[in-house]
């Protein structure tokens, strides 16, 4: 199994200024912990929708790299932005899944990758076909730097342990979102 947060370090060590989309909790916890940095957005409040910004934000940025580091009950409820990415086909566009089979921050309740949803699968069915899953920090760092140099999209599932993250990043949206717009030279309204 992966660690969330030994992962996260290396996907943030291996970027300058490429923007990364994490979704609420852990996900984003230990993108906080790994580096706090500009071009981090922080989602809070809103599950199921690091998919959706990270894709719109690929396209709107096509020169550079956006990452999406999403949850597997996170996106599950949002299961139709992944046929909108494969339908756009952004080529810049790295969206690596945490799965832990579980939603983890609400009591550990199965998701329904502990039974027979393969995320994986979807993207494919969906119509990636940048699309791999592992087991190792080994294998997702090799799978994670790949991805980085070649044109995607690239659907990553990393499987992942069922640590929970201390890390807390700034609750005001406001100054996510304006911190985050000027990181992308965009002056904030």
């Amino acid at each position: 199994m992966i660690n969330r947060l030994e992962a996260t370090r290396y996907v943030v060590a291996q970027v300058t200024d490429e923007p990364i989309v994490a979704s609420l909790g852990n996900a984003k916890f230990d993108l906080f912990l790994a580096q706090d940095r500009p071009q981090n957005f922080y989602m809070w409040n809103s599950m199921g929708m690091a998919s959706s910004m990270g894709l719109g934000l690929a396209m709107a940025r096509p020169q550079q790299k956006v990452i999406i580091l999403d949850g597997d009950g996170a996106l599950l409820m949002n299961l139709n932005s992944l046929t909108t990415a494969a339908y756009r086909a952004p080529e810049n566009l790295i969206h690596v899944v945490w799965d832990n089979r579980q939603f983890e921050l609400t009591g550990g309740q199965p998701t329904h990758t502990a039974y027979r949803a393969d995320l994986a699968l979807i993207a494919r069915g969906s119509g990636f076909t940048q699309v791999t899953s592992v087991e190792t920090q080994e294998a997702f760092e090799e799978a994670f730097s790949h991805a980085l140099h070649t044109p995607g999209p690239w659907f990553l599932v990393a499987h992942i342990d069922a640590q929970r993250s201390p890390g807390r990043p700034p609750k005001s949206a406001t100054y996510i979102k304006h911190r985050f717009m000027q990181s992308l030279g965009i002056e904030p309204v």
